[in-house]
């Protein structure tokens, strides 16, 4: 079956649909530090979720976040891959400005192998602020789990080297710590790494996600006391799709891998759905900000015709098109965060200012994302009149700004031109009969990215 038409859950609009009212004001909600929760999917396209349309997928506890908390349509990543996204998402600043601004470098960084082939990886420097570190410093205890690629080749780069209390998961820099993917035997418990002795022999025993979701509830109930931020990045739906369970879609006609992808999803939601019922039961539910996004569109190998994993958009993983960086965020804490679905357009550099506001905690300088907390409450934010920025050093660009978006996914091609507003697929490049938005973005893009010398651009 074909995806079913997704532009009416898609369509752009400049004020917030208010679902639910909430009588609570931010300044109410301002009186204390709630907990936080920044759940991340992997590879997860904008449309696998039926709270974004997606009419094969089951994701009900996700669902419920949704209906019940506010729901972003138009929230961009930090980069349409890892490691940059996730750089973006740490420190508020985006990928022309990052420390990281690909998943490999041309120079500097350090190298190390993939598949067997020399590569160079840039890591997260100690002059970095990340999240953590802005949290900890307002009291929050601090806690990774799982996926962090931000290491790159350097084990001096944990996540307890970059202002995390405690870590738990793999490492880039140790390649056996995640192996086998998904059913792993190595892990990391803060700095040691450790069996998980029921996977040995590659058994398939305990999933990677299921083994996240206890490593993050036992986090929760050791911190349970004082506030904490929970940084739970899922492998799940990342290539190679391996999951024994695929009860949820035994009937359909899909072949294995469709099958298999939609169960990694499912049982995502399911292990989400174990960790609100944890935070029920200590009842510390409504003090507790629970966040939920993905860190890029989905893959090329995942099943983008069958189940329409990035909707309507043009573009995957890898591109910069809206089917790379355009991703769902929702958050979601009761009494407190709106029922509400907004268009506001926001992107991953805004976390951090916004966490740091929501802690009372001193937001660092020179970012390029924005507090969007009001947003939560039901207040105005301008958030659309500003340029988001996104490049792959070299090879890619896009930015944003209002209606109009610029993007060049290929190496020194000209920017293409589209009014999102009238042509959310992306399909009429209008560069031709405006040049002269191009040129007033070629000029804002160049005033907005800094050099690197880990990405030289030529004549830098």
């Amino acid at each position: 079956m074909k995806p079913t038409n997704l532009l009416p859950l898609l369509g752009i609009c400049s004020t917030a649909t208010l679902v639910a009212a909430c009588s609570n004001t931010k300044e109410e909600a301002d009186n204390s530090k709630p907990n936080i929760i920044f759940i991340l999917a992997d590879d997860m396209g904008y449309a696998d979720l039926s709270c974004y349309g997606n009419k094969y997928i089951q994701t009900p506890h996700i669902d419920k976040l949704a209906e019940t908390g506010t729901r972003f349509r138009q929230c961009y990543a930090g980069s349409a891959i890892s490691s940059p996204s996730r750089c973006a998402l740490m420190t508020g600043r985006n990928t022309g400005n990052t420390t990281i601004r690909d998943n490999f470098c041309v120079a500097g960084g350090v190298e190390g192998l993939k598949n067997g082939n020399p590569i160079r990886r840039m890591h997260i420097l100690p002059t970095d602020t990340t999240i953590a570190t802005v949290l900890g410093s307002a009291g929050y205890k601090t806690c990774l789990v799982n996926k962090w690629h931000l290491d790159g080749f350097n084990p001096e780069a944990t996540p307890l080297n970059r202002g995390f209390d405690e870590f738990y998961g793999w490492l880039i820099s140790t390649p056996h710590s995640n192996d086998p993917y998904y059913y792993p035997f190595y892990r990391f418990d803060n700095d040691s790494l450790i069996n998980i002795d029921e996977n040995a022999h590659d058994q398939h025993v305990k999933h990677n996600t299921d083994i996240s979701t206890d490593d993050a509830i036992r986090f929760i109930n050791r911190n349970k006391e004082n506030p904490f931020f929970l940084y739970l990045a899922f492998d799940a739906p990342h290539e190679p799709y391996i999951i024994d369970e695929t009860s949820w879609y035994d009937d359909e006609s899909w072949d294995m891998d469709t099958k298999r992808y939609a169960s990694l999803i499912t049982h995502m939601d399911r292990a989400i759905g174990r960790l609100m019922d944890e935070l029920d039961s200590l009842g510390i539910r409504e003090n507790t900000m629970v966040i939920f996004a993905s860190d890029n569109g989905a893959a090329v190998q995942a099943p983008l015709e069958e189940l329409g994993c990035n909707g309507v958009f043009k573009g995957r993983k890898g591109l910069l098109y809206e089917g790379g960086l355009r991703v769902p965020f929702i958050v979601n804490q009761p009494g407190k965060v709106l029922a509400q679905t907004l268009d506001n357009q926001i992107y991953f550099p805004d976390v951090l200012p916004t966490l740091a506001a929501l802690a009372h905690a001193e937001t660092p300088q020179r970012l390029n994302g924005m507090n969007i907390l009001p947003l939560f409450y039901g207040e105005e934010v301008d958030t659309d009149n500003r340029l988001l920025y996104w490049e792959f050093t070299g090879k890619q660009r896009a930015a944003r700004k209002g209606d109009w978006k610029v993007v060049s996914v290929k190496k020194d091609a000209p920017l293409e031109l589209y009014n999102l507003k009238e042509d959310i697929t992306e399909s009429n490049n209008l560069a031709a009969t405006y040049p002269e938005k191009v040129v007033g973005f070629e000029a804002e893009m160049r005033a907005m990215r800094v050099s690197t010398p880990n990405w030289p651009l030529a004549g830098e």
